[in-house]
C-alpha cells in the first residue's frame, strides 16, 4: 500500500482492510465519503421509553440493558466494517463534542438513537442544524439534567421548581464559543432561561411525545438577552440562541482548533486553524465544507503525528485482521479493557485527542498485553501471514527497523505482536 493510501486510511479513516482494496487515488477516495449519512434502523423512541419505564418498576428489568447491547454492537460491526470509514470517523467526532455520557445513568438507552438519529444524519449539514439535533435528543436533554429545568417565574416555576444551567453552561463552555468568546456568567443564566421548557416527552402513557418536547408551562415568559444580543420568548427564542451560538465567530475558532487537534496534530499550526476557521465562516458552518477544506490542508498530510485513542487502535487492529460482525463483542470488550469504553466519557468536554491521555506506561501496556493475546489467537490456526499484515495495517507507513525485527522474530506470533507494538503502530 502507497504512503498516500495508508495515510488516508489511518490518519482519515479507521485503518484499512485486507477485503478492501488501497484506493489509487486516496484524496479521490476520502472526497466521496462526504455525503449525508443514512439514518441507521435500531430501536425506537417508543421501545426506549418502554424499557426505562420498565427499569422505573423494577431495577433488575433487563430492557435497557437489551438496547445498549443492541446499539453497541450495530456500531462496533460498524467500525469493524465500514466502507465509508473516513465519514465514520467524522461522525464519531462530532459524537464526541457533543458527548452524552453512559455514565449519567438515566442516559444508556439513548445513546446508540442519539448519535444514530441526531449526530450522523446531520454530521454534514450545517452545525447549526447538528447542535440543534442533539439539543433536541431526549439523551442530550437527560444527560445535562434539562429536563429539570423551569423557568422561575413560569407556571411551573410559581410551584417551586427552580432553574438548572447545565445544559446552557456545557453550550457556552464546551460546545459552542468557549471562554474565549468572553461570556459571564449572566450569559450562562440567559441561556438556560432561553431554554426553559425544552424537555422530553414521556410517551403515550402520559399522552406525550416520545421525542422532544417544549413545555411551555416550564418556559421562564420574556425576552432574555445573551451575549448583547436580545431573544424573543418561546421555544423558537432558544432555538434563534442556538443559532447564533452555532454561528458565533469565537465557536469557529473553537471549533476550527477542535478539528486540527483531531486530524493534524495536538498542538496545530495557527495555519491549520485558520484554515478550517476560513471554511466555516465562509460557509457558515456547512461541514460538508469543512470536511474537504480539512482534507486539503497542507499540514494534515503529514503522517504519523497523532498517537492513536485506544479507540482507534483497537478498531484499526480488528479491521487489518480482516475480522467481521463476529469481532464485535470483542471490540467492545477491548474498548473497556483499555479504558475507553463506548459512550463512556468521565466528563462532557469527551474523550481527549491528546497524546498525553493515549500514551501514557499503562496504556502503552494495556495494548501490548492485547495484542499479543490477539496475535497468538490468530496464529493459532497457522494462516497468519505478518507481512501480510504490515502491508495491510500500515503499507508504506512501517519502518525498515520493525520490518527487519519482524522478519527475525522467532515465529508468526511474535513477528506480529513486533508488528502491533511498533511506534508506528500507535500513531495515526
Amino acid at each position: 500500500m502507497t504512503l498516500l493510501a495508508a495515510h488516508a486510511a489511518v490518519r482519515f479513516g479507521l485503518g484499512a482492510r485486507p477485503d478492501m482494496p488501497a484506493p489509487a487515488d486516496p484524496a479521490a477516495w476520502l472526497t466521496a465519503q462526504i455525503a449525508t449519512l443514512p439514518e441507521l434502523p435500531g430501536p425506537g423512541l417508543g421501545e426506549i421509553q418502554a424499557a426505562l419505564r420498565a427499569q422505573r418498576r423494577d431495577i433488575r428489568h433487563p430492557g435497557v440493558g437489551d438496547i445498549l447491547r443492541t446499539e453497541s454492537t450495530a456500531w462496533a460491526t460498524r467500525m469493524i466494517t465500514a466502507r465509508r470509514p473516513f465519514a465514520e470517523r467524522w461522525a464519531n467526532f462530532w459524537t464526541n463534542h457533543l458527548t452524552v455520557s453512559r455514565r449519567a445513568f438515566q442516559t444508556a438507552a439513548w445513546l446508540g438513537h442519539y448519535q444514530r438519529t441526531a449526530i450522523r444524519p446531520h454530521a454534514f449539514g450545517r452545525f447549526e442544524e447538528l447542535l440543534l439535533a442533539a439539543y433536541r435528543h431526549p439523551a442530550m436533554l437527560s444527560y445535562l439534567d434539562q429536563t429539570n429545568s423551569t423557568g422561575p417565574r413560569s407556571v411551573m416555576g410559581r410551584r417551586g421548581r427552580g432553574l438548572n444551567e447545565n445544559l446552557a453552561r456545557e453550550c457556552l463552555e464546551l460546545h459552542t464559543v468557549t471562554p474565549a468568546g468572553r461570556y459571564a456568567q449572566r450569559d450562562v443564566t440567559a441561556l438556560a432561561r432561553l431554554l426553559t421548557g425544552w424537555s422530553a416527552g414521556r410517551g403515550e402513557q402520559f399522552r406525550e411525545e416520545d421525542g422532544f418536547l417544549f413545555r411551555a408551562e416550564a418556559h421562564e415568559p420574556g425576552p432574555k438577552q445573551l451575549l448583547g444580543r436580545d431573544f424573543p420568548e418561546g421555544e423558537e427564542g432558544g432555538a434563534e440562541a442556538l443559532r447564533f451560538l452555532a454561528n458565533h465567530p469565537a465557536t469557529y475558532r473553537a471549533l476550527a482548533a477542535k478539528l486540527a487537534r483531531h486530524f493534524v496534530a495536538d498542538a496545530p499550526p495557527r495555519a491549520s486553524v485558520t484554515w478550517i476557521e476560513d471554511a466555516l465562516r465562509n460557509s457558515r458552518g456547512d461541514l460538508s465544507v469543512v470536511a474537504r477544506a480539512l482534507l486539503a490542508e497542507p499540514e494534515a498530510q503529514r503522517p504519523l503525528r497523532k498517537v492513536r485513542s485506544a479507540q482507534d487502535f483497537a478498531i484499526a487492529v480488528l479491521r487489518a485482521l480482516g475480522f467481521g460482525a463476529e469481532a464485535a463483542p470483542v471490540l467492545l470488550a477491548t474498548l473497556t479493557r483499555l479504558n475507553q469504553s463506548l459512550w463512556n466519557a468521565p466528563a462532557p468536554d469527551g474523550w481527549s485527542d491528546e497524546a498525553a491521555e493515549w500514551a501514557a506506561p499503562e496504556q502503552l501496556m494495556r495494548r501490548l498485553d492485547w495484542a499479543d493475546e490477539l496475535a497468538g489467537r490468530t496464529t493459532a490456526g497457522g494462516g497468519a501471514d505478518p507481512g501480510a499484515l504490515a502491508d495491510t495495517f500500515l503499507g508504506a507507513l512501517a519502518r525498515g527497523d520493525t520490518l527487519a525485527v519482524m522478519q527475525r522474530a522467532g515465529s508468526a506470533r511474535d513477528a506480529i505482536v513486533v508488528l502491533l507494538a511498533s511506534p508506528e503502530a500507535q500513531r495515526r
